[in-house]
């Protein structure tokens, strides 16, 4: 009797995703590469096939199908993988990146990260929210069982999509440091944030915060995760920041732990997050994090961080100003986050991971 396939839809990973790759790659590299109870196959995007898959604990097979194309992409996420995973006599798909097949004949576990689309379609350009919606209600539909990464996601589900009877397992994700945590001797004037450029990562409050401040006790900042052109740097310009404020785009992990481990406060102003894994990112550097008020982060980060109302300019700015006056204030948050990370670890959502695999596969 063959062992159970497990396949992997990799066709949304380009190494250029952010969290959601972050996510698949540290599970992944702790599933068991030699198990007497289940194997892996992934079916890759082109630009992951082309690139280093020895993190993956199976073979990788070329789609030919480009992460970076969304019409391809969404056409793939529909129609290919369940016929691939059919064709291989897989006994599970998991769907990893918040879309799925349309129809399966192979029962589909489907992790959602986040329902950013149905919560605020105003954060997501033009009729992409559309389209992202009925994708991710189509795969939801088809999906056997949902993974998800906090428990504000899965009421979010529970409100949102049509799943009443599929089981939803909440899977905390983690920040463990790839470096050593109080190694290095901080900047005492670097502020560090992180992220994409969609609307909801505020970053034009924090720039406005920034240069609310006075000249005298302004820090430098550093933003990372742009790709191309930076859409900020207008901004930038218009506020007189230049010499204040670094565009770094997108980073390698070496280059952002450094950035991690190297600065005096990491800002968080995001307005929705399905999880917040920057912020364990940075706990588990041992960086101080000052971060948005809103539920999912107090999920995450509870007493080990300072929120703020980052709505408001004026109130984030005066946030920075405290904090950075107050070494004690930075060090008492730095201990208490690395304190927090423990809670959290790859290890543990890998084996979580592939406990709810096993049972539904036990189910069959």
């Amino acid at each position: 009797m063959p062992l159970p396939l497990i396949m992997v839809d990799l066709l949304f990973f380009t190494g250029k995703k952010g969290g959601m790759e972050s996510y698949v790659r540290e599970v992944y590299s702790r599933m068991p590469r030699e198990s007497d109870e289940v194997r892996f196959i992934a079916l890759a995007s082109s630009e992951l096939a082309a690139g280093d898959t020895s993190w993956f604990p199976g073979d990788v097979i070329d789609s030919g199908i480009s992460g970076e194309n969304r019409v391809a992409w969404a056409r793939g996420e529909l129609f290919s993988v369940a016929g691939f995973a059919h064709r291989r006599r897989a006994s599970l798909i998991h769907c990893p990146a918040n879309l799925g097949p349309l129809y399966s004949r192979v029962p589909v576990v489907m992790t959602i990260h986040d329902l950013l689309p149905f919560r605020h379609p105003e954060y997501v350009p033009g009729a992409y929210s559309l389209i992202l919606r009925t994708l991710i209600r189509l795969g939801a539909r088809t999906a056997r069982r949902v993974l998800t990464i906090s428990e504000a996601t899965r009421t979010d589900i529970r409100r949102y999509l049509p799943i009443k009877r599929t089981s939803i397992d909440v899977i905390p994700l983690a920040g463990e440091t790839r470096a050593a945590a109080t190694a290095t001797t901080r900047r005492t004037d670097q502020l560090l944030a992180v992220g994409n450029r969609m609307p909801h990562k505020n970053f034009s409050t924090l720039l406005a915060a920034v240069a609310l401040l006075p000249e005298n006790i302004r820090p430098h900042l550093v933003i990372t995760g742009s790709h191309g052109d930076d859409p900020l740097a207008p901004l930038v310009a218009d506020l007189g920041l230049q010499k204040w404020v670094s565009l770094r785009g997108w980073l390698t992990t070496e280059e952002l732990d450094a950035l991690y481990a190297d600065s005096t406060l990491f800002v968080f102003p995001t307005l929705f997050e399905g999880f917040g894994l920057p912020v364990l990112e940075a706990m588990a550097h041992g960086c101080p994090v000052l971060c948005s008020d809103i539920p999912v982060l107090h999920e995450v980060a509870g007493d080990a961080a300072n929120y703020v109302d980052a709505h408001d300019a004026a109130r984030l700015a005066d946030s920075i100003a405290g904090l950075l006056s107050a070494p004690e204030g930075l060090a008492r948050l730095a201990t208490a986050g690395l304190e927090r990370t423990a809670q959290f670890t790859w290890d543990r959502t890998a084996q979580q991971t592939l406990a709810s695999f096993q049972q539904l596969l036990a189910e069959r």
